[in-house]
């Protein structure tokens, strides 16, 4: 059986904080990992996408599935892309099965909606399901400095049980790239959503003194 097809959805959303290769890295490899993913792209992330690279992703729901489908060589049905405004999506709803929620990159203005239960959008939405489900909602939040007012925002949702994961990548690894930085973060994420990978080293497991 198509395991892409029974697993739980994995839910991604990419919001329009710079750093959209730590985001299409992610659904890369959870594809390549055969999990199914509900993809979501806020407005700001499609014109951070067109900045940050040179891909020419469709803006329409159902024309930037098929492209990611094919992009990403993903099994049929393994990727559904929802519209911000789509409120009949499974995700709007604590009955879905999904178990993860990735917001990655997480914009400061994402997390402070979310933060205060705002739900304005399906991204905001999903996230206060996650959260008042008691589901893991993970938030690769990417900005600096920080304010106090994010700050405070990121214990608030700590405390909700939220993981607050910045996009802060370590250099123990010995990065030879940009690819490699991003892999990083990347791995990361990967580990709380136990995804198998092997994008990183682990600490302590690669000393060959």
């Amino acid at each position: 059986m198509n395991r892409a097809l029974v697993e739980p959805p994995i839910i991604l959303a990419m919001t329009g904080a710079s750093g959209a290769a730590y985001g299409l890295r992610l659904l890369e490899c959870l594809i390549r990992a055969q999990r199914p993913v509900y993809f979501m792209l806020s407005k700001a992330a499609q014109i951070v996408l067109a900045m940050e690279t040179d891909l020419n992703i469709p803006t329409k729901p159902a024309e930037m599935e098929q492209w990611l489908i094919n992009h990403y060589s993903a099994q049929p049905g393994q990727i559904r892309v929802l519209s911000r405004d789509q409120w009949t999506a499974p995700v709007a709803s604590g009955s879905h099965n999904a178990r993860h929620m990735v917001v990655c990159p997480c914009t400061t203005g994402t997390l402070a909606a979310i933060a205060n239960g705002n739900s304005d959008n399906l991204i905001e939405r999903a996230a206060d399901v996650m959260i008042k489900e008691r589901r893991e909602l993970i938030m690769v939040v990417r900005e600096t400095p920080l304010s106090c007012i994010h700050l405070e925002n990121m214990l608030k949702l700590s405390r909700a049980g939220v993981t607050i994961m910045p996009a802060n990548p370590g250099f123990y690894h010995k990065p030879a790239s940009i690819d490699d930085i991003v892999d990083f973060i990347v791995a990361r994420i990967l580990d709380h959503l136990q995804v198998p990978h092997s994008l990183v080293g682990r600490w302590g497991l690669n000393d060959d003194s």
